[in-house]
């Protein structure tokens, strides 16, 4: 196939390898947009660049990085900065380990931690600058429906999670005006290959709970053209969400006081 003449921008796709990156890198080939994919394995990125490039008619370049680097992390935010057709950043890359917290070990908590928060922080930090300054450009962050309600098992992973969730939303809020678009999505379970790395196999859960990635991604995609700030994909009742949004909304107004709450009995300070 030639080439697009059509192409919309460039969109970076992180994780792109596997799962929901190289489902999300398929579709925005698709539309239009050349692609820089970004993960570990190099051969599974050259494989899906070339087959994206025949299909769709656009560019595809590989960045090899593991984002638990910060020397890699250097290079994919290098990238963003320097390159003014860059308009798309999915935050695909994630990883978990699940189980009690008590027997954690630290090379997993680091992996979750620099991965799942210091990269996607550094990254989108980076991309905001030159979408701010273009006015101009859409950023997904991918996080998971742990990051609202955590469970047993999962609390570094949903520690990471619940951070993707404030970090998101409070860019949305300072965004508010311009013609930048950040969308958090929050999955809840996936088939995709991370559970076999957090230690729980997919076939442990039961299967009607566990949404594909493909139906993941279009239904991430098609709330993206709604105009959904916040993708809960299996979720019917949207209106859960704002219930949630204004639960906290009335605990941060209540918290706005200097004086202890009455339960706990302290004697009010003598008058100066």
């Amino acid at each position: 196939m030639g080439r697009n003449d059509n192409v919309r921008g460039t969109a970076i796709v992180t994780g792109a390898s596997a799962g929901l990156g190289r489902i999300y890198a398929d579709r925005l080939a698709r539309e239009g947009y050349d692609l820089i994919l970004v993960a570990r394995r190099k051969h599974r990125l050259q494989e899906l660049a070339e087959v994206l490039k025949n299909q769709c008619g656009i560019q595809a370049e590989v960045l090899v990085a593991d984002l638990s680097l910060t020397e890699d992390v250097n290079t994919v935010t290098e990238r963003i900065a320097h390159d003014p057709s860059v308009v798309f950043l999915v935050n695909n890359a994630g990883t978990s380990k699940l189980g009690p917290t008590q027997d954690s070990q630290p090379i997993d908590e680091d992996a979750m931690i620099q991965v799942n928060v210091v990269a996607l922080t550094r990254l989108t930090v980076t991309a905001l600058r030159g979408f701010r300054e273009r006015n101009r450009g859409t950023i997904v962050n991918v996080g998971s429906v742990l990051g609202f309600q955590s469970i047993p098992m999962s609390s570094i992973y949903s520690g990471t999670k619940s951070y993707v969730l404030g970090f998101t939303r409070t860019i949305q809020d300072e965004l508010q005006g311009t013609d930048v678009i950040v969308q958090l999505v929050a999955p809840a379970a996936t088939a995709t290959d991370i559970w076999e790395i957090s230690g729980v196999p997919l076939s442990n859960l039961d299967p009607a709970t566990v949404m594909t990635a493909e139906d993941c991604v279009d239904s991430a995609m098609a709330g993206l053209a709604l105009g959904e700030r916040v993708t809960l994909n299996s979720v019917e009742n949207l209106s859960l969400l704002g219930e949630v949004y204004t639960a906290c909304q009335n605990l941060l107004r209540a918290s706005q006081t200097g004086r202890p709450a009455s339960r706990y009995k302290l004697k009010p300070e003598a008058n100066a």
